[in-house]
This record gives structure tokens, C-alpha cells and sequence, in this order.
């Protein structure tokens, strides 16, 4: 079997979230059963040198979008401790001009030519490598378009003859809309596509949309957040087509790295350990970040972490007036993220004028793994989170999560005190039911017993990509007969 996995970001070569990482993951633990590539563009971040990329050689393409010519050239690298290719679409005008993945302020419209192109690319570059493809998996609405390429402009290509495609939504919030003038940029015609279960909303094209409705299979990052997207609360007005889609639609929960991720190896930290023991190596990690942020060392007082993009999304808009509270929890709180500016700012000033709070508004994986482990709990109180990563990873070093019920973290987190708990929940979306999450923990963490059991329940839960690739080729393998 072929599969071709395309998206906006892989990791390690880019990453702005959760879907490098699985991308930069999932292939890995399909390797053995199929033949995999990987398409993605080749960003002004990515270090050619750093990353080893090499020009694949007879590689340049001509394509025509619109009133504009443009050529691609494609480099290619292997994946770190694979065999597979990933394959790096190069153009300047659309790709190598910036040093992000996703840049801020750039018009709209070039922004959605910028991932047609990609995608188009994509599919010309299969046939140009002879890469015959049995699975397409197009990730988010970057490249929701390959599916309505191949239902519309390719349907009766011979070479995709056989292609089936599988559309990943990570986030729904994310859909990619715009006016119906791109699509004679695509080449895609208007008359084909422009309708509700095509890619049509409110008058607009909506790449998310046509992902979902053009694809064979419809796959979301967590079983719980495939029912909540066909909710009107939850659907982000398209709740409608998921439920129209309801057949082809399947949740899969995302792994973590293990190797990656594993506080018996991680070189980030002042002192490894596993489950065994773990009591001594938290503590030195531990006590490293308090002295690193100028806290109290105090075994018997918590350190809340969290590791997360600044951003009403994940919860910190409950952190909004209830400063006093917070100062006067017995626990001390470490925020490592950046994003909205209003809220690098808010914490920024708390980090100066309280005695308990520190954040970091910087990008530091090497802190966020030191926090994984040194951190006594993890907090992370999301609005909404299709599957989140950082509660498993926080557990497979040892850090209870404290988190909302929603989407994935329904999903990974049993809540104490029930049988085999690994952390701890709360329900409603507000202030007041966060900080009694927080102090519920903060009480349970006095029993020395019970956090004792709580902390090894947590390491004993396989988060790993094994089940979920299981899954996977489940599907492609249902999908191809």
C-alpha cells in the first residue's frame, strides 16, 4: 500500500502545533506495512543545511494558476530514524518568502493561493515521482482542496484512478473560507463545486467544508471530539455537513512520541527517572525551576505548570480578574507560551508582582519538557481541545493534568477519585469551577498515600502511537479493499 500524507507543517522540519506532530509521528508506525511519502512546503524556517535537504534532481515543475506562471522544485530529506521521504515543495513567491508557517498580517486571498498551490503541486508531483498513491490523507483545511481536485479537475485521470482520500480535521475552528474567485485561480469551475455539500457556506468557498464532503473517509483527532463537532455548540456552522457525513466519520485518538518523551532518556532534564523513581527525580527537577524562576522550593506545596499557545481557546480568559484568588491558593503556578499580547502581557506583569506566578512567554521545547517533569500538576482548562497532547505527555512524566471536559481530554483523562485515575476534571467552562479544580487537587496532593498512587496510575497509561496507527491502517485498509 502507498500512502501520502500532505500538510502545512511536519515536524521536526516546522511545527506551530499539534499537527506537525502528528504528522512528524504517525508515518513512523505505519512504515512497516506500507510505502509512505510526505508533501509539504518548503517554509523560509526550515534549515536546508540543519535538516540535510537535498534537490531532487529533473524536479522542476511549471504550473499555471490563474493569470500567474510559476515553476517548483522539489528537495527531499528523510524522516529522523525512518526510512521515509519527505518531500519539500519549493517556490519563493509562495513559500520560502517567509520565516513562519503561518505569518501574520498577509493578504487573505494569497494566503489561500499559497495552499492551492501547494496542493496542486502535491498531486503533479505524485505523478511526476511515479508515486501511485492508493491513500491521500490531507490534513486541515490547507489541503482540503485535494479532495475536491480529485472528485472534480482529476476525476478521470487514470493515474488517481484507484485513490482514495482521507481528510484530518484538527482543529474545525480553522476552516479556510473566502470569496468564490479562488476557485477560477484553482481551476476548479464554479458550477461543479458551489453548493452546501460541496464547498460552498454562507456565499463563500470553504476548503473545510469540501474536505469533508469530497473525501472517502473523514477522520478527527479524538472519538469525543468527532461527536462534539456535529453539535451546533460545537460544529462552528458546519455541524450540519458532519452530521451529513456522519458515515464516513471516525475518531481516532493522536499518540505521543514515547522516544521523544520519555523522562528515563530526556536530556532536558537536571535528573532522569521512570516509575520506580520517580519521587527523587521530580524533586531535583524541581527545584531546578524554582530556583530557575525565583520560587520557594517546598516539597509540600504544588507547582502547576502549564505549556500552551496564549489564547482564549485553552482556558486563559478564565484566568481574567480572579488574580487574588490565585495568590492566595497554596500552590505556585509556571506558564511557558506565547501568543495573544493581551495575555504575554497580563502574565508578564503577574510574574512581576506576585510571589506564586511566573510565566515565560517565550518558545522553549527544552523548558517545556523540564516543566513536564518538574511540575507537581498540569493544568490545562480549554474551551475546546480536539485532542491535546500535553495532558498525555504531562502523565507519562509523572504530573497529574487538571483539566476541563472536552474533546480529548474526555477522552485521556479518568478523574480522580474513580478507579485508575490519572489526573483530575472539572465541567462547566468558568472561573469559579477552574479554581475549585485547582484547589480540589491542591487538597488531594496533602495525602501523600493518594498522590503516591495517582502519580503511577498516570505513568502506567500507554499513550503511545501503536493503538492509534493500529486504527489507521484499519482504515486504509477498509478504504482499499
Amino acid at each position: 500500500m502507498k500512502i501520502l500524507f500532505a500538510s502545512a507543517e511536519v515536524k521536526p522540519f516546522s511545527k506551530v502545533g499539534g499537527l506537525a506532530d502528528v504528522v512528524g509521528s504517525l508515518p513512523k508506525y505505519l512504515e512497516k506495512n506500507a510505502e509512505i511519502a510526505v508533501f509539504t512546503p518548503l517554509h523560509g524556517c526550515i534549515d536546508k543545511e540543519k535538516w540535510g535537504l537535498k534537490h531532487v534532481e529533473n524536479s522542476k515543475l511549471h504550473m499555471q494558476f490563474g493569470w500567474s506562471s510559476n515553476n517548483f522544485e522539489l528537495y527531499m530529506a528523510k524522516m529522523p530514524d525512518t526510512n521515509i521521504n519527505v518531500f519539500f515543495i519549493d517556490n519563493p513567491k509562495y513559500f520560502g518568502c517567509f520565516d513562519s508557517v503561518y505569518p501574520f498580517n498577509i493578504d487573505e486571498r494569497y494566503n489561500h493561493e499559497r495552499f492551492i498551490a501547494f496542493s496542486k503541486t502535491v498531486l503533479e508531483y505524485a505523478r511526476l515521482l511515479n508515486f501511485r498513491p492508493d491513500i491521500i490523507n490531507a490534513n486541515d483545511w490547507h489541503t482540503g482542496m485535494i479532495p475536491v481536485f480529485l472528485k472534480t479537475c482529476y476525476k478521470d485521470d487514470p493515474f488517481f484512478a484507484k485513490t482514495k482520500t482521507v481528510f484530518s480535521i484538527h482543529n474545525l475552528a480553522h476552516q479556510g473560507m473566502f470569496y468564490d474567485d479562488v476557485l477560477e485561480f484553482a481551476a476548479i469551475p464554479k458550477w461543479e463545486v458551489m453548493f452546501s455539500w460541496g464547498v460552498e457556506l454562507f456565499g463563500h468557498v470553504n476548503w473545510m467544508r469540501g474536505g469533508i464532503n469530497y473525501a472517502d473517509k473523514v477522520v478527527t483527532v479524538s472519538p469525543n471530539y468527532a461527536k462534539e463537532i456535529q453539535t451546533p455548540l460545537g460544529g462552528e456552522h458546519i455541524d450540519c455537513t458532519l452530521r451529513d457525513n456522519n458515515h464516513k466519520l471516525i475518531g481516532i485518538l493522536n499518540g505521543i512520541d514515547v522516544d521523544e518523551f520519555d523522562p528515563k532518556k530526556d536530556k532536558n532534564l537536571v535528573k532522569n527517572y521512570d516509575k520506580r523513581s520517580y519521587k527523587k527525580g521530580k524533586a531535583e527537577c524541581k527545584k531546578f525551576l524554582c530556583e530557575k524562576f525565583a520560587l520557594e522550593y517546598n516539597p509540600d506545596k504544588p507547582l502547576i505548570g502549564m505549556v500552551s499557545r496564549l489564547s482564549p481557546q485553552k482556558g486563559f480568559e478564565l484566568f481574567w480578574g480572579i488574580d487574588e484568588e490565585l495568590k492566595n491558593i497554596n500552590a505556585d503556578f509556571l506558564i511557558l507560551g506565547t501568543g495573544d499580547i493581551w495575555l504575554e502581557s497580563h502574565f508578564n506583569e503577574l510574574s512581576h508582582t506576585t510571589k506564586n506566578i511566573r510565566a515565560f512567554t517565550q518558545f522553549s521545547p527544552e523548558l517545556a519538557n523540564q516543566i513536564y517533569a518538574g511540575a507537581d500538576m498540569f493544568l490545562m482548562p480549554s474551551k475546546f481541545e480536539p485532542c491535546g497532547l500535553s495532558q498525555m505527555i504531562a502523565m507519562r512524566y509523572g504530573t497529574p493534568p487538571i483539566v476541563r471536559v472536552t474533546g480529548g481530554l474526555e477522552d485521556t483523562v479518568v478523574g480522580y477519585p474513580y478507579k485508575n485515575a490519572n489526573g483530575f476534571k472539572f465541567w462547566d467552562y468558568d472561573s469559579e469551577n477552574m479554581l475549585n479544580g485547582i484547589k480540589y487537587a491542591v487538597n488531594v496532593f496533602k495525602d501523600k498515600n493518594e498522590w503516591d498512587t495517582l502519580v503511577k496510575s498516570a505513568m502506567s497509561y500507554d499513550y503511545s502511537w501503536k493503538v492509534s496507527a493500529k486504527k489507521y491502517m484499519d482504515m486504509f485498509k477498509e478504504l482499499t479493499k
